[in-house]
C-alpha cells in the first residue's frame, strides 16, 4: 500500500510539472517526477523575480530567499548549497565555478572566478605514466591526484559581501533542512549511480550512493545526509574560513592524501592560501546587443564571442533554426573558435592569454573569410591574433557534468553562475557528505608537444582551463535582456552560443531556444541531436551537411541550459528539458 501511494505521488508530480507552474510543488515532501528523455516544458513567466536551476528543490530554495527580500546573489547561494545535496554528481562545495553579477542601479557587470587551484606540489608530468605517455582518462580521474583546491565557497562569500542582502547564515537553511529531513533522489541521479561501476570501487562513495544490498539510491526512498548538514552549519556560522581551515579542512586534506587511488599532494596550506578572484569582464557587441562573458581561465566567454563574431558577418534572416545553411555556418564558426581555444586559452595568472586579440573585430573578420557556404573547411587551424605567443594545441576535453543556475531579484539585479566538480561524481572521493572534484584533469596531460609548450599544462598553484560560459546579454539601450549558461563539458560553448543565436537572431522564446536540438562541432565531427518533434527533419539536415563534406553523427546531448529573459511584459524563464530542473517566477 505504501509503495502504491508513493507511485501516485510520482505520477501526480509528473502531471504537475507538465501542466502547472512549478511554484505549486513542495519538493521537500513529495518525490520528483519520473521522466526520460526530453520533457515538455512550458515557458515560465514572472512579474518581479525569477530563478532557474537544474533541480526543483534548488529552485524553490532560491525563490524562498527572494520572497524573504534577498538578492539574486542570496538566491544563487541558497540554490548552490541545495545542489550539493540533490545534484551531487554535477557540482557542490567540493568544486568551483564562475559567477557573473549585474547591478542594475550601477549598470555594472562584475565577474568572479572560483575555479579550483592545483596544489603547490602539482607537477607538469603528473598525468603521465611511467612510460612517459599520457594516462588513460579514467586512470587519472578516479583518485586524489585529480583533486583541485575547491573554490566555490570562497567565491560565493566574496560575491555575498558585495551583493548579498540576507544574512549569510540564512542562505544555508534550505539545504540543511533537506539534509536532515531527507530528499528524493531524481530518477536521473539514480540512473547515473546505477550505471557508474567506479563508484563501488571507492569506499566512501559506495557507502553513500548504494544501500546494503548494493542497489543505487532510489527515487522513492528518502535520503538524508547528516555529515553534510554539519558542514553547512559550520560554514553558515563561521563563513568560508570554517571550510578552508580547522577540522573540515583537515578531513578534506586527509581524504585526498590517503585516497584509495593515486593520492594527492594537497596540504592544509593549499587550502588556507586559496583566494577567489574578481576578473575583468569580457564584453563584445553582437548585432544590436552587448554580450558579456567570463574571461580566462575559462575559454567560454572568449569562444562564445568568437562564434558570434564570425556569424555577425553573415545575414541569417532567411535561414530558419535547424536549417542546413544556419547549421553549417554555426559549425564552421565553432571550428574556428575551438581551434584557437586549444592553443591560447589557459590560466591568465600563469600564461599571457591574448584575449583582446582573440575577440578583436578585425581578427574575427579575417577568420570569417575562411568560411565558405559551399563546403566545410574541415579541421580548422588556429589563427595568430595580436599579442599571441607560440603554444602547441591542447587535445584535452572536459567531460559532461556541471550545473547552471540563474536568479533575477525584484530590484533587477542578476546573478548567473556555472559550477562544477568536473566529471560526473568528480574524483569519486567523498568526505563529510560531499564529493571532491577532479578538475585537475582539465589540464593537458601533455606538458609539451612537438617541442612546444602547452599553455594549459599542469603546474603548481595553477587554475585549469574551463569551458564554462555564464553569459549576460544587454539590449541597444544597455538594459539587461538575457542570462544564460549550461553544463556539458567541452560542448558548453556551443550549447550557449546556439541558444543565443536562436533568441537574438531568430526571436525564439527562451524555453523554445533551450529545448531546440543542439549542434556541436569541436573542430572535428559534427554532432547533431535528434529533433524529437521531427526525426525526418534531422535526417534531411544530416544529408545536406554530408553533401557539404561534414562528417555527421546523431547522438543525445547532455546540456542543462537555464536562462531568463527580460521582456516588456516581465520575466520569462527556461529550463532544459533534458534534465529535471525548473524555472520559478512571481
Amino acid at each position: 500500500m505504501k509503495n502504491w501511494m508513493m507511485m501516485c505521488w510520482v505520477l501526480l508530480s509528473t502531471c504537475l510539472f507538465g501542466c502547472a507552474p512549478a511554484m505549486t510543488i513542495d519538493h521537500e515532501s513529495i518525490a520528483p517526477e519520473a521522466h526520460t528523455g526530453i520533457r515538455d516544458i512550458e515557458l515560465v513567466r514572472g512579474d518581479r523575480q525569477m530563478v532557474s536551476s537544474a533541480d526543483p528543490s534548488a529552485s524553490r530554495a532560491g525563490m524562498e530567499m527572494l520572497e524573504a527580500g534577498g538578492s539574486a546573489t542570496d538566491a544563487l547561494i541558497a540554490m548552490s548549497m541545495v545542489l550539493t545535496l540533490t545534484e551531487p554528481q554535477s557540482s557542490g562545495i567540493g568544486g568551483g565555478g564562475f559567477l557573473l553579477h549585474y547591478d542594475k542601479a550601477a549598470k555594472a557587470v562584475r565577474t568572479y572566478d572560483g575555479r579550483e587551484l592545483s596544489p603547490a606540489g602539482a607537477t607538469s608530468d603528473q598525468f603521465l605514466g611511467p612510460d612517459g605517455a599520457p594516462l588513460e582518462f579514467w586512470d587519472a580521474v578516479v583518485g586524489g591526484v585529480s583533486v583541485g583546491v575547491p573554490g566555490l565557497l570562497r567565491m560565493l562569500e566574496m560575491a555575498h559581501k558585495q551583493h548579498g542582502k540576507l544574512p549569510w547564515e540564512r542562505l544555508f537553511d534550505p539545504a540543511i533542512r533537506l539534509c536532515e529531513k531527507g530528499f528524493y533522489p531524481t530518477p536521473r541521479l539514480s540512473k547515473l549511480i546505477a550505471s557508474n561501476e567506479r563508484l563501488k570501487s571507492s569506499p566512501t562513495t559506495r557507502a553513500y550512493f548504494y544501500d546494503e544490498k548494493g542497489e543505487a539510491l532510489s527515487p522513492i526512498r528518502l535520503k538524508t545526509n547528516l555529515p553534510l548538514a554539519r558542514v553547512l552549519e559550520a560554514v553558515a556560522k563561521g563563513g568560508a574560513d570554517a571550510f578552508y581551515t580547522g577540522p573540515i579542512a583537515e578531513r578534506m586534506v586527509e581524504a585526498a592524501r590517503t585516497a584509495f587511488r593515486r593520492p594527492s599532494t594537497m596540504t592544509l596550506e593549499d587550502l588556507t592560501r586559496y583566494e577567489a578572484v574578481e576578473r575583468k569582464t569580457v564584453c563584445a557587441p553582437y548585432r544590436d546587443y552587448k554580450i558579456c562573458g567570463m574571461g580566462p581561465p575559462t575559454s567560454g566567454g572568449v569562444a562564445v564571442h568568437q562564434i558570434l563574431g564570425v556569424m555577425s558577418h553573415f545575414d541569417l534572416s532567411e535561414w530558419a533554426p535547424g536549417s542546413p545553411e544556419l547549421t553549417h555556418l554555426f559549425v564552421e564558426a565553432s571550428r574556428l573558435a575551438y581551434a584557437d581555444r586549444a592553443v591560447y586559452l589557459a590560466d591568465p595568472d600563469r600564461v599571457d592569454v591574448p584575449v583582446a586579440g582573440l575577440i578583436d573585430p578585425d581578427y574575427l573578420a579575417d577568420r570569417a573569410k575562411l568560411v565558405s557556404m559551399d563546403t566545410t573547411m574541415g579541421i580548422a587551424s588556429a589563427g595568430r591574433p595580436g599579442g599571441a605567443a607560440s603554444f602547441a594545441a591542447d587535445r584535452s576535453w572536459e567531460f559532461p557534468s556541471t550545473t547552471h543556475l540563474v536568479a533575477v531579484d525584484r530590484s533587477g539585479n542578476v546573478a548567473n553562475m556555472t559550477a562544477s566538480i568536473e566529471q560526473g561524481f568528480g574524483s569519486h572521493i567523498m568526505v563529510d557528505g560531499y564529493l571532491l572534484n577532479n578538475e585537475l584533469t582539465d589540464f593537458s596531460f601533455e606538458p609539451e608537444r612537438d617541442g612546444a609548450p602547452v599553455a594549459n599544462a599542469c603546474g603548481p598553484r595553477k587554475r585549469p582551463r574551463s569551458t564554462m560560459s555564464p553569459t549576460l546579454v544587454f539590449n541597444e539601450a544597455d538594459q539587461f535582456f538575457m542570462a544564460i549558461g549550461s553544463p556539458g563539458g567541452s560542448r558548453i560553448i556551443e550549447y550557449v552560443a546556439r541558444t543565443l543565436v536562436y533568441v537574438l537572431d531568430k526571436k525564439m522564446s527562451i524555453q523554445g531556444a533551450i529545448a531546440a536540438p543542439n549542434i556541436v562541432n569541436r573542430n572535428g565531427v559534427t554532432e547533431l541531436e535528434l529533433d524529437p518533434q521531427d526525426a525526418k527533419r534531422t535526417g534531411k539536415l544530416t544529408k545536406a551537411l554530408r553533401a557539404l563534406g561534414h562528417e555527421v553523427v546523431i547522438q543525445r546531448q547532455s546540456s542543462g541550459l537555464h536562462g531568463i529573459v527580460q521582456t516588456p511584459y516581465g520575466l520569462e524563464g527556461g529550463a532544459d528539458p533534458r534534465r529535471e530542473g525548473v524555472a520559478i517566477g512571481n
